[in-house]
C-alpha cells in the first residue's frame, strides 16, 4: 500500500501543479480581458500569454514569503532570527554593545541615513526582554 502512495504521488503532483497554473492563468486572463481594455486600452489576451504574464510575475516577484514580516518589520527569516537570537543570549553586556554599535555603523549607508529610523537603532531593549524571557530549550 505505501508503495502504491509513492508511485501516485509522482503522477498526481505534477498533474495538481499543472491544474493550479492553468485555474490562475484562466483567471489572469479573464481579468484581464474584462479590466484592461477599458482601463488603459490595451488589446485582449490569450490564455497561453496569460499564463506567461503568470510565470513571469512569479519569477520577477517572488513565490510568496514565509513566515517573518519582509522589510521595514521585525523578523525576516525565522531561521535567521532563532539564529541570531541564540547568538544575541550568548553575548556579554558589552559584546552586546559591541554588536549594535557595528549594526548601527553599518546601516548609516543604506537608506535611512545617518541617524534616522533604521531598523537596526530601535527595540533593543525589547530585543533583549525577548531573548531573556524566553525559556530555554
Amino acid at each position: 500500500m505505501k508503495n502504491l502512495f509513492y508511485k501516485g504521488r509522482f503522477i498526481f503532483i505534477p498533474i495538481a501543479v499543472a491544474a493550479f497554473v492553468s485555474l490562475i492563468s484562466f483567471a489572469v486572463m479573464q481579468l484581464w480581458n474584462h479590466l484592461l481594455p477599458d482601463i488603459l486600452h490595451v488589446t485582449a489576451i490569450t490564455f497561453w500569454q496569460a499564463m506567461g504574464i503568470f510565470i513571469l510575475c512569479k519569477i520577477l516577484f517572488g513565490f510568496g514569503h514565509k513566515g517573518g514580516r519582509g522589510w521595514g518589520g521585525r523578523g525576516g527569516a525565522p531561521w535567521m532570527r532563532h539564529k541570531m537570537e541564540e547568538r544575541f543570549k550568548s553575548m556579554t553586556p558589552e559584546e552586546k554593545e559591541k554588536f549594535k554599535q557595528k549594526l548601527r555603523e553599518r546601516g548609516a549607508c543604506g537608506p535611512w541615513g545617518r541617524g534616522h529610523d533604521h531598523p537596526f537603532n530601535r527595540d533593543w531593549d525589547a530585543f533583549d526582554k525577548e531573548t531573556e524571557a524566553k525559556p530555554t530549550e
